[in-house]
């Protein structure tokens, strides 16, 4: 091995590329969203569902992209509910509803129950998580209704989504997690972190039973942390039966972190949850601007 290869090796060259190229990429659809979201996205099927996603301003582009892509290779819902963190302007809620007549965005404040735990409140008000949290439990379950981060892209192979919807199983499809993030604390016994769960995404088709995920929260002597949000969840799934969709169809890996290509992108895969160490391979998909 020359010398220059070992320097190249060393400094990783793939990956500052790939980064470099994310943010470039990013930089330019940003400044293009006046013009795709009026961009026609040519489908026809209406899906008796609801989407919800839960999303601040400096995510805009993502969000955009999520909803086009879903739009393309699922269908058109009844209903695009985006829940603004309370930082969405005006003019990116504009731009939201312009991608489709089904897209509406609704504030944190607005949105939320009224009714819930103090502990809930607790963690909305010192944690972005928090509120995710509360968007996830006060979530309006009255058809099947599917919850989606904005850093999640939808690929051919999400037409698998279309089964779930019509099928007469009403058990609860969560993300399998590829590792496990989750916060000890709420858990019981070393059994409970089996099958982690990713809160990236899901499908429901009954409200979640959240009592015990909500007492354990709300016995925390310490404050709630960036991995609560993610173990509640993982606790109400398994206690309300959850069943994990294929981790190869519904992608939540980072084994290409550090390489230039995304080998998750193929028409059988559903969809990927870019979670931050591979952001970047987000804005790799020429389709985007489509």
């Amino acid at each position: 091995m020359s010398l220059l290869t070992r320097y190249l090796k060393l400094i990783n060259v793939e990956y500052r590329t790939a980064r470099q190229q994310g943010y470039t990429v990013r930089s330019i659809y940003r400044a293009a969203l006046p013009w795709i979201v009026k961009r026609p996205i040519y489908q026809t099927q209406q899906l008796p569902i609801n989407v919800y996603y839960f999303s601040c301003d400096r995510d805009l582009p993502e969000q955009v992209a999520s909803i086009r892509s879903f739009i393309r290779h699922v269908g058109i819902p009844d209903k695009f509910t985006v829940v603004s963190d309370g930082s969405y302007s005006p003019a990116s809620c504009q731009l939201l509803r312009q991608i489709n007549p089904c897209v509406e965005v609704v504030d944190f404040a607005r949105f939320i129950k009224k009714n819930l735990p103090p502990c809930v409140y607790a963690y909305a008000s010192i944690h972005p998580l928090g509120k995710k949290l509360a968007v996830l439990i006060s979530l309006p379950v009255d058809k099947v209704t599917m919850y989606a981060d904005s850093d999640i892209l939808f690929f051919s192979g999400a037409e698998k989504l279309l089964k779930i919807t019509g099928s007469s199983d009403l058990r609860p499809r969560y993300l399998l997690d590829c590792a496990t993030a989750l916060d000890e604390r709420l858990l019981d016994k070393a059994s409970e972190n089996f099958a982690p769960v990713n809160s990236g995404f899901m499908v429901v088709q009954k409200p979640l039973d959240w009592e015990i995920p909500l007492k354990r929260l709300a016995q925390l002597r310490e404050p709630a942390n960036y991995f609560t949000e993610q173990t509640s969840l993982h606790l109400a799934m398994h206690y309300n039966q959850g069943v994990p969709l294929s981790p190869e169809q519904f992608v939540v890996n980072r084994d290409d972190e550090f390489i230039y290509q995304d080998r998750h992108c193929s028409r059988k895969v559903a969809l990927r949850h870019y979670v931050s160490p591979i952001r970047h391979k987000f804005w790799f998909h020429p389709g985007l601007g489509k």
